[in-house]
């Protein structure tokens, strides 16, 4: 293991590496020197984000977006994964991978900005028992970017979600077929992209269109506003975005 990873296990407390080490079975599943996330599927949770090796991976509801307040015992717990040099997604994962300023003289991995971690409980790829571990650790679900639909959201009314029911959101600040969300902006609140034309039911689909971005890639729109996810609604259904800074909302056809 690299001596950074090394002495970033020591000040989130020995027990940490201890207990890490014989769950996993080695040093070099907790810091890896290129890590590239991937994905799993189950009926139950749908694709969740895994390692390279198929160790699922979870997000802290928690955390800031950047920031992990994960330390000490709740490191012990829950490892965070570690990168040695910039971490991958595969071409087909939509969202943005990243890492955390190093503020222990570590640095952590992060998705749509939130930091990952694995579960010490796991024993092995596949396995998933941290999922709503006190109500606050959620496996993460990378968000398909093709297709708009509707749901039910309660006092919300009628909403705008993708093909797997993420919540989508408008940005106020926004203009008329132009987005005004990048930088830390875009990792807290990551566009809906595609590739394609974007489909939906009839009730949405004349409403749909695209916009391109200043990185030239191609935001979904719906009626000229841009549409983004919020990066701590953790699962389908999840509205937390609402109103966040009396600037972002769920979109009602």
């Amino acid at each position: 293991m690299h001596p950074t990873a090394i002495g970033t296990l020591m000040r989130r407390g020995s027990f940490a590496a201890a207990l890490f080490l014989t769950v996993f079975g080695g040093a070099d599943a907790y810091a890896q020197a290129a890590p590239t996330l991937a994905t799993n599927d189950t009926p139950d949770l749908g694709t969740f984000l895994t390692d390279q090796a198929g160790r699922t991976l979870y997000m802290y509801t928690q955390d800031d977006i950047g920031t992990s307040t994960c330390y000490q015992g709740c490191a012990a717990a829950w490892p965070p994964l570690m990168a040695e040099s910039d971490p991958a997604l595969p071409p087909d994962l939509p969202g943005v991978v990243g890492t955390t300023p190093p503020t222990d003289g570590s640095t952590q991995v992060t998705y749509n900005g939130m930091p990952l971690y694995y579960w010490a409980k796991d024993q092995k790829p596949g396995d998933t028992t941290g999922q709503n571990v006190g109500g606050v650790w959620f496996v993460v679900n990378p968000s398909d970017a093709t297709t708009v639909n509707l749901r039910s959201s309660g006092d919300l009314g009628d909403i705008l979600v993708d093909a797997s029911g993420m919540s989508l959101y408008l940005y106020t600040q926004d203009a008329p077929s132009m987005s005004n969300c990048y930088g830390q902006c875009a990792t807290a609140w990551p566009p809906l992209l595609t590739d394609t034309a974007p489909t939906g039911p009839d009730a949405v689909a004349a409403g749909l269109g695209t916009t391109t971005r200043t990185d030239g890639s191609t935001q979904v729109t719906y009626n000229g506003m841009p549409l983004y996810y919020w990066a701590k609604d953790q699962k389908p259904g999840d509205t937390t975005g609402q109103n966040v800074g009396g600037v972002w909302f769920v979109v009602n056809p």
